[in-house]
């Protein structure tokens, strides 16, 4: 049997950055990505996103963003950086490799490939983010909407809806900022069950990431202490709240019902619309691991800091607070990717001796 150290799940940010721990600590691990390109789920994001984090917050370990280190990367800069940052790895990353299910049998992991395919190892890192994943919340009359409804995950640009009323639910950063694009070809509302937050995006004219920085709060491990991880505001220079007041995009709150073509707002009014976009975030895409017992009924992975708690050799990096406020971003993966790295390395070197 050839047995592999670890098999790190994912070649996105957090792959990547988990495969970079893992060579500096001398262990060998085989990155499995489904996609064609080491890059993630990046190029499915939408074609407008920017980075709310500048350049020189938005790295991986070992490879500074380059250009403009105060600039505001857009989404086909990371795709490239994300390239060059694998190319220059010097890890075994095999693309086009779909795990359909992983087991664990006398200390020794097997994943099944969608290909029939088998491979063999001592430790397994789930690096797979949610994109795969979205969640759909349970509108009320929207299994009855006859107009366009579609999540983030599968919006790319705003031209196919030029001169349509669109409803964009969600009150996060990727919902403004599609909302606000739409909005220039589209009659746009954001619609939310809050309030919509907004935070100074350059405090003291300095962005919001240096005081996260220089104050620990970026890295602080508060992921733990929470039992709901709470909701992130608007990252916001002016632009957004000043084209929010002028109605390009205007905001309501969330709408009662749906009913063939039409909303039903909570004012009592209702209106014809045309689609619907729902900017509703992701769960963790982790089916693959049902088999293992390490996730709890809704789907969410068992663990501490990144180390799975009832499964020995298992870790996740990429979750959403799985230590502190930056674990699901690119300027955050590398803390978490390390963290878990080492006591997974010292299994993998204690295993060598064994067998050795």
């Amino acid at each position: 049997m050839d047995l592999i150290d670890t098999l790190v799940i994912g070649a996105g940010q957090s792959g990547l950055a988990t495969a970079h721990a893992l060579r500096k600590l001398g262990v060998d691990p085989v990155v499995l990505e489904a996609g064609d390109a080491p890059t993630g789920a990046w190029p499915k994001y939408y074609e407008s996103l920017t980075l709310f984090s500048p350049a020189r917050y938005s790295a991986l370990p070992g490879k500074p963003f380059p250009g403009d280190p105060d600039r505001y990367p857009h989404r086909d800069e990371v795709i490239d950086y994300l390239a060059a940052y694998a190319k220059e790895l010097d890890a075994d990353i095999r693309t086009g490799h779909h795990v359909r299910t992983i087991e664990h049998h006398d200390g020794i992991f097997t994943a099944h490939l969608a290909d029939g395919r088998a491979l063999h190892a001592r430790t397994i890192v789930a690096a797979t983010g949610g994109f795969t994943n979205p969640y759909r919340p349970a509108l009320p009359g929207i299994e009855e909407f006859t107009g366009t409804v579609l999540h983030a995950a599968d919006y790319y640009r705003p031209e196919p809806f030029a001169g349509q009323r669109v409803l964009v639910v969600g009150g996060g950063n990727s919902a403004v900022q599609i909302a606000a694009k739409l909005a220039e070809i589209a009659r746009v509302t954001v619609t939310t069950r809050g309030k919509l937050r907004f935070a100074p995006q350059r405090p003291l004219g300095r962005d919001l990431h240096f005081w996260y920085t220089v104050t620990g709060l970026d890295a602080a491990p508060i992921g733990r202490l929470l039992t709901h991880p709470p909701t992130v505001p608007v990252l916001d220079t002016g632009r957004y709240r000043t084209s929010i007041a002028a109605g390009r995009p205007d905001h309501r709150p969330m709408f009662t019902s749906l009913e063939a073509d039409q909303v039903h707002w909570s004012d009592g009014t209702s209106e014809r619309i045309d689609a619907l976009i729902l900017a509703t975030g992701y769960r963790p895409a982790l089916s693959y691991l049902t088999e293992l017992n390490a996730l709890d009924e809704h789907g969410h992975p068992r663990h501490r800091s990144g180390l799975a708690t009832d499964r020995a050799g298992l870790a996740f990096v990429g979750l959403e607070w799985q230590r502190s406020l930056s674990s699901a971003s690119i300027r955050g993966v590398g803390r978490d990717a390390s963290r878990v790295a080492r006591p997974l390395a010292a299994l993998v070197l204690n295993s060598r001796k064994e067998i050795g």
